[in-house]
């Protein structure tokens, strides 16, 4: 390993020079006018692919945006990692918040720059640069590889499942790495051993056919955006529990042990509320902030639309109220089943004096694994050996739904390699990968493919 490590540092200038074209790519799935750039950065990641060693690169269409996939087997004898990521990216909005243009990758006090850079471009880019140092140094992988990289992870990934499905075969594996979330803290390497599920929801009032003038028609019809502040209202308490019938039914209690576990971990609430420029914390009651954010259910308003938001007055009814909502669920939470439940409560809350659409936009289900099973160890010591540190354990807040469709659909396990941080503004503006990290990283996946041939 020592070749492949040296080869690693001694490029590590031309890693952000490369890294920084992948990240020009506007690659936004959730806008129609990036279609076209959609189409390029795949085929950038696929020609990627190739130029690092990789064989049997393609695009495999789909009813949405392609899934890159690429292997190299030809480690007879040696274990089968499938390496999951995906090149689309997050809107860029608000524009005006971003320090630097979002598709320029810019270097500020060792830190890059620019949407995707994180999350998940530059996650993807380090097990590309590591499997280069393989077949540089070695002319070959310690381990058999095949990599899928789809583009609309960013939008629910659609039409993932339906892929994995069609090519069981093909993509059969021993376990699968993901290099799609965060460290715990900066200098504190972890392993990621669950994600909370999501359901996500769009709901829609009207209350007349266009604005009204309030003072002529105040008093006499609702007002959709009234009403609707009123409903998002029950769907929470004053102690942050979750009001919908039946909401906590399959929740899976967080064990003694595990709270213990999370106890022992380095945090300051006072260190957290400062860092979001939060005046107070609030959460469900009895449960601490880490509890709260990996092994609790939540309901969010994400978004809300309606009436006059310009400069100055305007006295005006809206005829319209839009909310965006999300739940993210934990084990053994259905995202099926919470969906019904809650599109049930909301036709409840709603009164009959606005019309109701209720629209199901996509979801995932929580995952957990068993984080003492010797992938698992296997990455936890290439970590070490990579950050200079034991990584420590922990649940992540956030969603990747497709974890779940793995071991489903192929029986296989995850292990959750990530060297994002806390702070890298995924999905907000000035969005940032450590660069530290990045080349840690690279070391790191590039000893991850060792340890799973060794262990």
């Amino acid at each position: 390993m020592i070749n492949v490590i040296d080869f690693i540092n001694t490029n590590r200038d031309r890693y952000v020079r490369e890294l920084k074209d992948y990240l020009a790519i506007p690659s936004i799935s959730a806008l129609p006018e990036h279609q076209a750039d959609m189409k390029r950065c795949a085929e950038w990641t696929g020609a990627e692919m190739t130029r690092v060693g990789l064989e049997n690169v393609r695009l495999v269409k789909t009813p949405g945006n392609p899934v890159v996939y690429g292997d190299w087997l030809h480690a007879e004898g040696a274990p089968t990692i499938l390496f999951y990521g995906h090149y689309d990216v997050q809107p860029v909005d608000p524009l005006d918040l971003w320090e630097t243009p979002p598709f320029e990758a810019t270097v500020r006090d060792g830190e890059i720059y620019a949407r995707g850079a994180a999350d998940d471009k530059g996650q993807v880019f380090m097990h590309f640069k590591a499997i280069e140092a393989h077949m540089k140094q070695n002319g070959r992988l310690p381990v058999n590889l095949k990599v899928i990289i789809e583009g609309e992870e960013e939008v629910g990934s659609n039409n993932l499942d339906d892929f994995i499905r069609a090519n069981k075969a093909q993509l059969g594996a021993d376990v699968v790495v993901i290099s799609d979330s965060a460290m715990f803290e900066r200098g504190i390497p972890s392993i990621c051993y669950g994600l909370r599920g999501l359901t996500y929801f769009q709901i829609d009032l009207r209350g007349s056919n266009s604005d009204l003038h309030s003072g002529v028609f105040g008093g006499s019809v609702a007002n959709p955006a009234m009403v609707l502040a009123q409903m998002l209202a029950q769907m929470r308490d004053k102690g942050g529990r979750i009001k919908i019938p039946g909401f906590y039914d399959d929740v899976r209690e967080l064990t003694t042990e595990e709270r213990a576990e999370w106890r022992k971990l380095p945090w300051s609430d006072t260190r957290y509320r400062k860092e979001l420029g939060a005046p107070k914390l609030f959460g469900e009651t009895g449960y601490t902030t880490n509890e709260r954010r990996w092994g609790r259910p939540t309901f969010e308003v994400n978004g809300l639309l309606s009436g006059f938001t310009g400069e100055g007055a305007k006295t005006v009814l809206p005829a319209t109220a839009m909310a965006k909502v999300s739940m993210r669920l934990v084990p053994d939470q259905h995202p099926d089943k919470i969906a019904a439940l809650f599109e049930e409560y909301v036709r409840k809350v709603a009164p009959k004096t606005v019309e109701l659409k209720v629209t199901r936009m996509h979801g995932g289900k929580p995952w957990m694994a068993d984080f003492d099973n010797s992938f698992v160890r296997a990455a936890g010591r290439a970590i070490e050996q990579g950050f200079g540190k034991a990584p420590v354990f922990c649940r992540e807040g956030g969603s990747i739904p497709v974890v779940s469709t793995f071991q489903e659909e192929l029986g296989i396990p995850s292990v959750l390699f990530g060297v994002g941080l806390p702070d890298e503004n995924a999905h907000a503006p000035n969005e940032k990968l450590d660069l530290a990290n990045f080349h840690g990283g690279i070391v790191s996946a590039a000893i991850l493919y060792q340890e799973i041939a060794s262990r």
